[in-house]
């Protein structure tokens, strides 16, 4: 026995003691296996899956490594019954393998025969395969590539995936490290380069990395070491417009070379960028637009955003099996719970590195997260108590007590960068107003979008509201303060996404400040403690303040907060 941070538990759970002096390097080691379920102040509950464990086999951690990180790290003996299920667990990834054969195409190969004929007896399985060529070889229908992953996981046998990609339209794509004047001014980080590296060696998979630390330059590495065209799906018009405004800059590609695919453009040009919502858009129960991903010979697909990535998509892109594809993400959590379709159909996850790892090497900005709880008046919370459930979260999200408290801070980091988050269109209205602040929602349009945002950056507005258009893919370096006034429920990614925007490291070396405003007692509440959960997983601890505290002069709201 030791005095290691950790207990692990016969149930598949771990509990890590967040004060204690190893906890960050306990955190470290279990990332890339463990996933986080409750983050309360003083032990975190992780929780070994089968998708966690298949996914850190994918990227080359082996059972014994795990063994190794959860031995050195408990404080009791770990139970052997789950050591054993571990090293079982992972043993399963890759018994299966998908890989192209000379004679017959594309075959399912297993080095475990029983396993073989337990699959082929699944009613999900037959229609996809083909003749039995060998005594542990099945024939695959080629278009079934993605399908057949997809029943695979499903039924715990997850096949790995070898059957090679195809090169498709060759483009030269170089990076372009040079300034105008001819001399070096920037490179790959090292964490880059590792990524594109990883993702290039798996040939398909998702990178994930902290907002701010440089997705796009990780998809620009890997177009310039496919030379192909590509296609890259991105969340909106103005992350498509920046996604081009970076290879521009970034990559050897001309403005000939790169088109818009979204609601205002159709352009189909050797690098393509084109939006998830005019991808998905139904006409007389179709989508129309599919079509762009056979429009021409891509080598290379990229999904930036990638847990973002709609049910259409991934129809369509258990069809593209044969393409290299990269997702990019800052976290693997979908709130619907496809992430088994995310590593089946784009592949698994090819390199991940810790927010705090990134903040220490000064890439990203560190983060000082507060929580400032307010108390509903009585009337409010009469009103509360009596609502029917489909509203109950409006009504607390939206309390006039948080407005007031959005009033306090804009005034306390006036002058500083600053963005105001909220859910709730009326709400965000009324702050615009009240703080004189331009807001940035829906109906906005992509013009006005990219006007206020290049006042942002330049300093002409320091201080923007902004609805969830604004959660994903858009680049404000100089955000340096978040006010959360209302989110989607209880959603991680989005509470990493929105951190993400004041991630950029400042050039001061300044700490960026998140505050999420939440009223106590409420569903708010309970939602915020979910939203925070990867957060907390990345390192990342929220202050809680109390709104009372808020009330006093300057000095005594200083105090409050630092």
């Amino acid at each position: 026995m030791t005095d290691g941070p950790l207990i692990v538990q016969s149930d598949r759970t771990l509990l890590l003691e967040v004060d204690h002096p190893d906890a960050a390097a306990c955190r470290r080691a279990i990332a890339p296996f463990a996933e986080l379920e409750r983050a309360p102040e003083h032990v975190h509950t992780y929780r070994l899956t089968p998708l966690g464990l298949w996914n850190a086999r994918a990227a080359g951690v082996d059972a014994e490594q795990v063994v190794d990180a959860l031995l050195t790290h408990s404080r009791y003996p770990v139970p052997n019954a789950l050591l054993v299920d571990v090293a079982e667990t992972m043993s399963r990834y890759g018994r299966l393998t998908l890989s192209k054969s000379d004679e017959h195409g594309l075959v399912l190969t297993a080095i475990d025969l029983p396993v073989l004929e337990e699959v082929l007896r699944s009613k999900k399985v037959i229609p996809l395969v083909g003749a039995r060529v060998a005594q542990d070889t099945v024939a695959v229908h080629p278009s079934e590539r993605g399908n057949i992953k997809q029943v695979l996981l499903k039924l715990g046998w997850p096949a790995e995936d070898q059957a090679g990609y195809v090169d498709g339209e060759a483009h030269p794509i170089d990076l372009d490290r040079h300034d105008a004047d001819g001399g070096v001014a920037w490179d790959l980080r090292p964490y880059q380069a590792e990524a594109v590296d990883g993702f290039w060696h798996g040939g398909s998979g998702v990178v994930v990395l902290p907002c701010g630390a440089g997705k796009t330059l990780v998809g620009a590495g890997a177009m310039a070491r496919a030379r192909a065209t590509t296609l890259i799906l991105v969340t909106n018009t103005v992350s498509a417009r920046q996604w081009k405004d970076e290879l521009l800059r970034r990559t050897s590609l001309t403005e000939d070379e790169i088109g818009e695919y979204s609601g205002q453009r159709k352009e189909i040009r050797p690098v393509t960028i084109a939006t998830y919502q005019v991808m998905t858009t139904r006409r007389k129960g179709v989508y129309p637009h599919l079509e762009l991903f056979d429009a021409r010979d891509w080598g290379l697909v990229i999904y930036d955003e990638v847990h973002l990535l709609p049910a259409p998509i991934f129809r369509m892109t258990a069809d593209l099996q044969a393409r290299r594809r990269l997702g990019l993400t800052a976290t693997l959590v979908r709130e619907d719970g496809r992430e088994g379709d995310v590593f089946s159909l784009i592949g698994p996850k090819r390199f991940d590195a810790p927010w705090k790892d990134i903040e220490n090497q000064g890439y990203i900005a560190p983060a000082d997260c507060v929580e400032v709880r307010v108390t509903l008046p009585e009337d409010e919370r009469l009103v509360y108590a009596v609502a029917e459930p489909d509203e109950r979260y409006r009504l607390c999200a939206t309390s006039e007590q948080k407005t007031k408290v959005v009033e306090q801070l804009v005034a306390r980091h006036r002058g500083e960068p600053m963005l105001v988050i909220g859910q709730f269109i009326d709400q965000l209205d009324d702050i615009s107003a009240r703080i004189d602040a331009p807001l940035i929602k829906g109906d906005t349009t992509v013009k006005e979008r990219q006007r206020l945002f290049d006042a942002f950056r330049t300093g002409e507005i320091t201080t923007l509201v902004v609805s969830k258009v604004a959660n994903f893919s858009i680049d404000l370096p100089e955000a340096a303060v978040a006010i959360q006034v209302s989110g989607a429920f209880g959603s991680r990614q989005e509470e990493a996404q929105r951190l993400g925007r004041v991630l950029r490291p400042k050039a001061d070396g300044r700490t960026a400040r998140f505050y999420a405003v939440v009223s106590r007692d409420t569903q708010d509440q309970e939602f915020a403690q979910h939203r925070q959960r990867f957060l907390a997983e990345q390192g990342y601890a929220y202050r809680i303040v109390d709104a009372d505290d808020l009330t006093g002069g300057p000095s005594d709201i200083a105090a409050a907060l630092d």
